[in-house]
């Protein structure tokens, strides 16, 4: 119960920080945010868009992470890991998508474009859509287990190509330039600062969502067992 106090209450702070410091060309105050060139106001998505974007990372990772290990140790909790990480993967890459494609249509005038890391997450939500697909149709829990954990370490492998790999290879329209410049961020230590207590903040979100699915999966599975 403290524990989700505590993250609300920090994640309503960010979000209120991120939304109502001003944006200055030369900030003095210590709740002024930097002018990015090219983003101007439109630059506090960032402390929205950036963290789940990371988040969906971190899910798809750990989901890959644990299809690995079932296909190690054929242990029925990490099929359930597995697949929880995935659906909450899936969750919060709509989100980015979302947010994502307001920032488009701000900055380029519609909310789609293809641009590479657009279109990689499109592809993503099919790949991830398709492996909750093949969990329904496939009946007996090993052999879906099994095969679940397989597709996953195939997916957690594309991902990591769709989200470090493509965007880096073909140019697009998303503004790296304006916020990394030269090697370093281009932010005050303000907006650093509540750019990375989001990161921590919705990292924590995941982490408890994620053990929350967990717990819940593993009573139906028990149930499950019981009546069998």
């Amino acid at each position: 119960m403290l524990f989700k106090l505590i993250l609300f209450l920090w994640l309503s702070l960010v979000i209120v920080a991120g939304i109502s410091f001003p944006i200055t060309m030369n900030p003095i105050h210590w709740n002024e945010l930097p002018m990015i060139p090219g983003l101007e106001d439109k630059a506090r998505i960032i402390f929205f868009h950036a963290p789940l974007a990371w988040v969906t990372t971190l899910a798809f990772l750990v989901s890959l992470f644990h299809a690995v290990r079932y296909l190690g140790k054929k242990n029925f909790n990490d099929d359930i890991r597995s697949s929880a990480s995935a659906g909450l993967g899936i969750m919060f890459c709509i989100l980015a998508t979302v947010t994502g494609s307001f920032w488009a249509k701000f900055n380029w005038g519609s909310f789609w474009n293809w641009d590479p890391r657009e279109t990689s997450i499109f592809v993503l939500l099919l790949i991830y859509g398709a492996y909750f697909a093949l969990r329904s149709s496939v009946e007996g829990e090993e052999k879906r287990a099994t095969l679940s954990a397989v597709y996953a370490v195939i997916a957690g492998v594309t991902a990591l190509f769709f989200i470090f790999v493509m965007p880096r290879i073909v140019e697009g329209l998303h503004p790296n330039e304006a916020i990394i410049v030269r090697g370093r961020i281009s932010m005050n230590s303000t907006m650093l600062i509540i750019f990375l207590c989001s990161l921590v903040g919705y990292t924590a979100l995941y982490m408890w969502l994620l053990r929350l699915r967990v717990r819940i999966a593993q009573l139906e599975f028990q149930l499950l067992e019981k009546g069998n």
